[in-house]
């Protein structure tokens, strides 16, 4: 223990760097997170634990272990880093870093409103940097629990430690056709069975409820297409190779520019979910910020979608 009359010299960039590793669960991923090498950021909590006299990591094995007195301290370091937020945002200093919110969204999502709630942000958030990665929901899940992404919308919520999750307007699904080959009025379970149809990748949402869909009715299985891309999906139909299972939000601005129909059938789709999904950063406001900004953005997006589309 240090005398009173020593001076504290504690960094908070070794705090922040502590507080990361215990997040993930991982040196590794904690580095990956702040752009540093594990060497550094081993040097960090190696220079934190003399500071405070103390171990905080086990190192007698290879898998990530507190100590007692880390645990103990990971509670003070959340509360030093929202100090710290908190102190710069009351006084307004103008050294706060460039804010870099890495976001990662399925297609569908991309499709439909992500751009609309971006431009938002950028109105909002003047000094917010952009990383976005467009992928499947496992792989999103995976990247935000691995600490690669601060904020994931997937059809799937995360789970874990310090991971936070909030559903999204579910966006409702719809059959679409060619606006000059498919021409009936009404579409039945029958007609849609002589179809080739289209939807996302096998073991996907959409993919399970269009199966699930006939199944129910006692129909044969159908003809399904598994297509891991929106574009390519409607290119196809555009081509006349089938009839595509999506959202009705992402069809909208398609059918703008492509000869797609929106197929009024006697069968419902089940709604695509969405899930946000962030982990908790106490050094920073922004993730939990453009969460709310998104639900609301969405919201707003699926209801106007809603209207436009009856």
């Amino acid at each position: 223990m240090r005398g009173s009359g020593d001076t504290c010299t504690m960094n908070l960039r070794f705090v922040e760097a502590f507080h990361w590793a215990v997040a993930l669960k991982s040196v590794t991923r904690a580095a990956e997170k702040l752009h540093i090498t594990q060497s550094a950021l081993s040097s960090r909590i190696a220079a934190l634990e003399r500071e405070l006299g103390v171990l905080l990591l086990d190192r007698r094995d290879k898998q990530f272990r507190l100590t007692v007195a880390g645990q103990r301290f990971h509670a003070f370091a959340q509360k030093l880093l929202e100090m710290q937020m908190h102190i710069k945002a009351e006084m307004g200093s103008g050294t706060v870093r460039e804010a870099v919110l890495r976001v990662g969204a399925i297609e569908s999502v991309v499709h439909s409103w992500l751009t609309g709630w971006l431009k938002h942000m950028q109105a909002t958030h003047p000094d917010f940097e952009l990383e976005l990665t467009v992928e499947t929901t496992p792989v999103l899940v995976d990247q935000l629990q691995r600490g690669k992404q601060d904020l994931v919308f997937a059809a799937l919520p995360a789970t874990g430690d310090g991971v936070r999750t909030r559903a999204v307007p579910p966006m409702p699904m719809c059959f679409v056709g060619h606006r000059e080959l498919h021409l009936k009025r009404r579409y039945r379970l029958p007609d849609l069975l002589s179809l080739d149809l289209l939807t996302f990748q096998r073991g996907s949402q959409p993919h399970v409820a269009l199966l699930e869909l006939f199944r129910e009715a006692g129909s044969p299985p159908p003809r399904v297409h598994a297509i891991s891309s929106i574009s390519a999906m409607a290119q196809l139909v555009e081509a006349g190779f089938g009839v595509a299972a999506l959202p009705r939000a992402v069809v909208e601005p398609l059918a703008r520019r492509l000869p797609l129909r929106v197929l009024p059938c006697d069968v419902a789709l089940e709604p695509l979910p969405i899930y946000a999904s962030y982990r908790d950063d106490p050094s920073s406001p922004l993730p939990e910020a453009a969460l709310g900004s998104a639900v609301v953005h969405a919201s707003h997006r699926m209801g106007s979608s809603k209207k436009s589309m009856s």
